[in-house]
């Protein structure tokens, strides 16, 4: 989404928002026809945000999305992609790094494994936080930045990454509890903020909530269904206000530019629009997504039980 202001004697008197979500209900899609049509935005999105005159590559978790990329950026390359994955040797986390290997080895990309430990955390906070500039509670943001060091050391200048995808496809298990009743369990997305109920900046908390009270409005008279309207939550208040700043200033304190292909205005209006079958089938997110890699990567094995990106910082 984006957003116009008129912007008169310092005030705001006019405000016009865009938004690449589209209206009505979801379209009735068949399997088949939806897989192909994944394929075909997905190459798309991908190579559009792979062209470049200067070395490019990814970072690379091993989950579902970033998989998905790496595996049509290796359609799409003649040569190895460059891939950058994190990992956290010696603590109680799990580390996927076995399984990112594996798959980059298939692939045939150019693997670099970044360890992160105590260590760097204690080094690198302080500078972490004068890049990062704005309070930021999600530590993804540690192993990202030293993702960033190392990717520029390699001489790479343009990262693509996999942010986005859960909120496109609707991976996230909070989407699931958003559309139960409330008596099997169901909680609604969030609707306060977390200094909310302690007194302190109240007017602050108001503002930055705009987004999400935004996004409700924008819902009503859409004909979105419940699983859509918690996907529009998340795409006005955690996807920009968390997810692409804690990339983007990762990535610029390092001089290199962040490209995000699952919010290519077409392959997101087609993941958002999706019928909720196709995004969430037997308890599981990202289920077209799944089907796709399941068919292109085998043995990625995405409908294997999936541990979220973890960071031990309790440890340390």
């Amino acid at each position: 989404p984006g957003e116009t202001l008129i912007v008169e004697k310092g005030r705001v008197i006019g405000r016009n928002r865009m938004s690449a979500l589209p209206e009505g209900p979801p379209k009735g899609l068949g399997r088949s026809d939806a897989l192909m049509r994944l394929d075909d935005l997905l190459d798309d999105a991908v190579g559009v945000h792979q062209r470049s005159d200067v070395p490019y590559g990814m970072f690379f978790s091993g989950g579902i999305d970033s998989t998905v990329l790496l595996a049509m950026m290796s359609r799409l390359n003649e040569r190895p992609v460059t891939a950058f994955t994190a990992g956290f040797s010696g603590t109680q986390v799990h580390d996927e790094r076995a399984l990112a290997r594996e798959i980059a080895a298939h692939v045939g990309a150019d693997h670099h494994e970044v360890e992160f430990g105590a260590a760097d955390f204690w080094d690198l906070l302080p500078e972490i936080a004068a890049a990062v500039d704005d309070p930021a509670a999600d530590y993804a943001v540690l192993p990202s930045y030293k993702l960033a060091r190392t990717a520029r050391a390699a001489g790479i200048k343009v990262i693509l990454s996999g942010e986005g995808g859960d909120e496109v496809f609707a991976g996230y298990g909070r989407y699931r509890r958003a559309t139960r009743w409330r008596l099997l369990g169901g909680r609604p997305m969030r609707e306060r903020g977390a200094l909310e109920g302690l007194g302190v900046l109240r007017e602050e908390s108001r503002a930055w909530r705009g987004g999400i009270e935004m996004a409700g409005e924008e819902a009503q008279g859409k004909g979105w269904t419940p699983l859509q309207r918690a996907q529009a939550v998340d795409m006005a208040d955690w996807l920009p206000n968390d997810l692409l700043t804690k990339l983007d200033r990762c990535l610029m304190a390092h001089g290199v530019e962040g490209r995000v292909p699952f919010l290519d205005p077409k392959l997101a209006a087609f993941g958002f629009g999706l019928p909720d079958g196709l995004k969430v089938r037997r308890g599981r997110g990202k289920w077209l997504l799944r089907k796709w890699l399941e068919k292109v990567v085998p043995m990625a094995r995405p409908f294997a039980a999936k541990r979220g990106f973890t960071v031990p910082v309790g440890e340390w």
